[in-house]
């Protein structure tokens, strides 16, 4: 059996570390341009530096994306950015572009590239042309079906690795290779500023009765509308492992902190039972059918693994995600006195029963008992975000440790 690779998103510092902490292998982050999540935080050389040194001393590797479609005015700068990350002890850039490939490969010669899902990998052959050129690893078109993704790795070389996405939003468009962006606002989805318009709500107006809105439905030829649910493969650990996939793949480098603890944390379990025994991952199925959707999520689909299915993988009615848990806050520091410091995400109260994600994979409910602010002025709530804030709980917690309250 081969090894399995848990990949996780960061779209920060603190995001990286929350990865890492709760069973990440892996993390894939954004620099400060040539991603193709220019929205998210990002990070700059001294970030990648500082979480590359957390990650590596605790053996999980950060692989930086470059995988903008590039045009003639990128590349002087992209060239710029390579030479600086010759400095960053970078494990993997993730790339799309054959000229962006080409650069990488004169500037840092010894890197291993990963071939990012914007390339359309969906065939063995691609696959192959890939690995001539000196590619380790290459992502998945989110179109294939296990079948095929198992006779991909029946026909390639043994030491190339497959990353394919498990988990979260997907791109109405092939391979994500998208103009609506581009088209309504200008901004490029392929050169990461996508403003998501797949996500709008849309309705078909007839030229002679403007201002009469007739709803897009599906019916047996097809559907008319972009928006899809969130891909989720929990309950199929066993499949993925037997296509021969090497790294699961989790989407969201603009998600929260809560977002991919509660997402890392749960793979990592269901990977590890299974890998314990089958029986153990079947019995537990519930818990982590619970667990996942403790984070926000738009409703669940397997995608395209199985093929085209009954159960549709469009949203028709809106764009609403589905929110159990609110997240309050990471825990920074803890005091002499066992209270525990951090910055509050979202308004919580004195009294207030909150949930302390535990490292092990379990949850414990506790009760707040007295919060205090910098100035140590005791407070009932605390409804403004961002306030740095010394909270009093039944005990005490390990820093990193993430808080959440439900709904």
């Amino acid at each position: 059996m081969r090894q399995v690779e848990l990949l996780i998103p960061a779209g920060s510092l603190e995001v990286l570390k929350t990865a890492v902490r709760y069973g990440a292998n892996a993390v894939y982050i954004g620099g400060e341009a040539y991603g193709l999540r220019a929205k998210a935080h990002n990070f700059t050389i001294e970030d990648m530096k500082q979480g590359i040194a957390y990650a590596h001393a605790c053996q999980c590797k950060v692989y930086v994306t470059v995988n903008i479609y590039a045009h003639n005015y990128d590349m002087e700068g992209l060239r710029e950015y390579l030479i600086r990350l010759r400095e960053v002890p970078v494990d993997a850039l993730i790339v799309s572009d054959p000229g962006v490939f080409t650069l990488v490969k004169e500037i840092l010669p010894d890197m291993e590239i990963h071939i990012s899902t914007q390339a359309n990998n969906t065939n063995y052959g691609t696959y192959q042309f890939w690995y001539r050129q000196g590619a380790k690893r290459v992502v998945s078109a989110r179109e294939l079906s296990l079948r095929e993704l198992k006779e991909i790795r029946e026909r390639i070389p043994d030491d190339m690795e497959i990353e394919a996405f498990v988990h979260g939003a997907m791109c109405i468009s092939y391979s994500g290779r998208c103009l609506l962006s581009n088209y309504f606002t200008g901004r490029d989805a392929n050169r990461g500023a996508c403003t998501h318009p797949c996500r709008w709500k849309y309705a078909v107006v007839e030229e002679s009765r403007p201002g009469e809105y007739l709803p897009i439905e599906e019916d047996e030829r097809g559907t008319y509308i972009f928006n899809s649910k969130d891909l989720c493969m929990i309950e199929h650990i066993p499949e993925l492992i037997d296509a021969g996939i090497d790294s699961f793949k989790i989407e969201g480098r603009m998600k929260t902190a809560l977002y991919v603890a509660t997402v890392a944390r749960t793979y990592r379990h269901a990977i590890d039972d299974y890998l314990t025994s089958s029986e153990l991952y079947q019995s537990r199925m519930e818990e982590y059918r619970s667990e996942i959707s403790k984070c926000t999520y738009r409703q669940f689909t397997t995608g395209f693994y199985f093929g085209k299915t009954d159960d549709t993988s469009q949203i028709y009615d809106n764009n609403t995600y589905l929110k159990e848990y609110t997240y309050i806050g990471m825990v920074d520091t803890v005091t002499e006195d066992g209270c525990v410091v951090f910055e509050q995400k979202n308004k919580f109260s004195v009294g207030e029963t909150i949930e302390a994600m535990m490292f092990d994979g379990k949850n414990r409910e506790l009760t707040v008992r007295a919060i205090y602010d910098e100035q140590g002025k005791s407070m009932e709530s605390a409804p403004h975000p961002k306030q740095i804030l010394k909270v009093k709980l039944d005990e005490s917690l390990p820093e990193g440790c993430i808080l959440r309250r439900k709904e």
